[in-house]
């Protein structure tokens, strides 16, 4: 199948249907690939599945552009669609929001645009619907850290065309109890572990989320328990449990603290602590100087992020970033997961206009042509 229209609705709808789940993102690593090294200027390189292309015009500053390849499961979402709802055309389709609307503006501005009043390097991302090690920012931030210098980042996630600041940072960790097993009948013979862990759904139910102010933005936190296992049948009292928990905290919080204070909330007799995940949240930056001219360029008001994302890579990478993408980030992961193709549009003006040499997105080029 080719990729072959520059025009950004057909290309979006074209990059919707190659399937690239996880692990299995090199067809349209290889198409991304092949559609950037027919470009004029850019220097193309590839690290697995990953490809960053780069502009070298001897500019003041560079920034980073980034969105990730793979999308999760298939699950009867594709080919993808175009729909027509309350006046406004959507694509739907696996991947529509999550965010291949990011990777279509991404490919179509990175052939369009001519003389960009900053380089510009554009990154495509594997793996960063799964564990933190696969994630090809990860990957690239440990073998090519170069790859990724900039003065500032546009993380594409969905945000429907809107400017997100940082991000929540997450804690995810198991709490363990353990107990005797015996028949239901006869349970003072044995030792409920279920009921051991009441005591740290009390913890959960007790705990009042902050909200709190952060560089302008307002954050929310939440602590929740997300899943739980136990027992083995109806009439055996159980000998094990366990609850899976995440915490959400504010960027005013750094990750050790906010695993400290879990530690600290779980101390519980009979029960055990183990880590699962601990990713730190980031700081929105938008006072920096091209965060401002960003911001200038895009319009309108930002808002904070809910939830984790990549801008936190790159704040450890000392890059300032901001989430800022077509898409409905409500729908993102769902079966009829959505773009409304205005925000595409919208979108890439944005970017376009922000980019280009005298501040207008005037000055561009052909789109790129795609084949796979």
């Amino acid at each position: 199948m080719a990729l072959s229209t520059p025009e950004l609705h057909r290309l979006f709808a074209e990059i919707v249907d190659v399937e690239s789940v996880s692990r299995h993102e090199k067809p349209l690593a290889d198409a991304v690939e092949q559609a950037l090294g027919e470009l004029p200027g850019l220097r193309v390189d590839r690290l697995g599945n990953s490809i960053v292309a780069r502009t070298d015009l001897g500019r003041a500053r560079r920034v980073v552009i980034a969105g990730h390849l793979d999308t999760v499961p298939v699950k009867n979402n594709l080919p993808g669609r175009i729909e027509r709802r309350h006046g406004e055309d959507y694509l739907i389709g696996r991947g529509a929001s999550d965010m291949k609307g990011g990777i279509a503006v991404m490919l179509h501005l990175a052939g369009q645009l001519d003389q960009p009043r900053h380089d510009i390097s554009w990154v495509f991302y594997e793996c960063e619907e799964i564990e933190a090690s696969a994630n090809g920012l990860t990957v690239i931030a440990d073998r090519h850290p170069d790859w990724l210098s900039g003065d500032f980042a546009v993380l594409m996630e969905p945000t429907s065309s809107r400017i997100e600041g940082g991000c929540q940072g997450s804690v995810r960790f198991r709490l363990i109890s353990r107990g005797i097993a015996a028949h239901s009948a006869r349970s003072w013979l044995g030792h409920n572990a279920i009921h051991d862990m009441t005591i740290a759904l009390d913890r959960i139910r007790e705990f009042r989320p902050r909200q709190v102010e952060v560089e302008g933005l307002r954050y929310r936190e939440g602590l929740n328990a997300t899943t739980i296992s136990a027992g083995i049948a109806g009439n055996v009292i159980p000998d094990h449990c366990e609850l899976t928990v995440n915490y959400r905290f504010a960027p005013d919080v750094q990750a050790h603290d906010a695993l400290a204070a879990m530690r600290a909330r779980f101390d519980l007799p009979g029960i055990d602590f183990e880590l699962e995940d601990l990713s730190p949240a980031a700081r929105p930056g938008l006072d920096r100087p091209l965060a401002q001219e960003f911001c200038a360029a895009v319009g309108g008001q930002p808002g904070p992020k809910y939830g984790w994302t990549d801008v936190a890579r790159f704040a450890q990478l000392g890059v300032p970033a901001v989430n800022f993408g077509p898409g409905d980030p409500g729908t993102a992961h769902a079966d009829d997961e959505r773009c409304r193709l205005s925000e595409l549009d919208q979108c890439a003006a944005a970017l376009a206009s922000w980019l280009s040499s005298d501040g207008t997105g005037h000055q561009l080029a052909d789109g790129p042509v795609m084949s796979r």
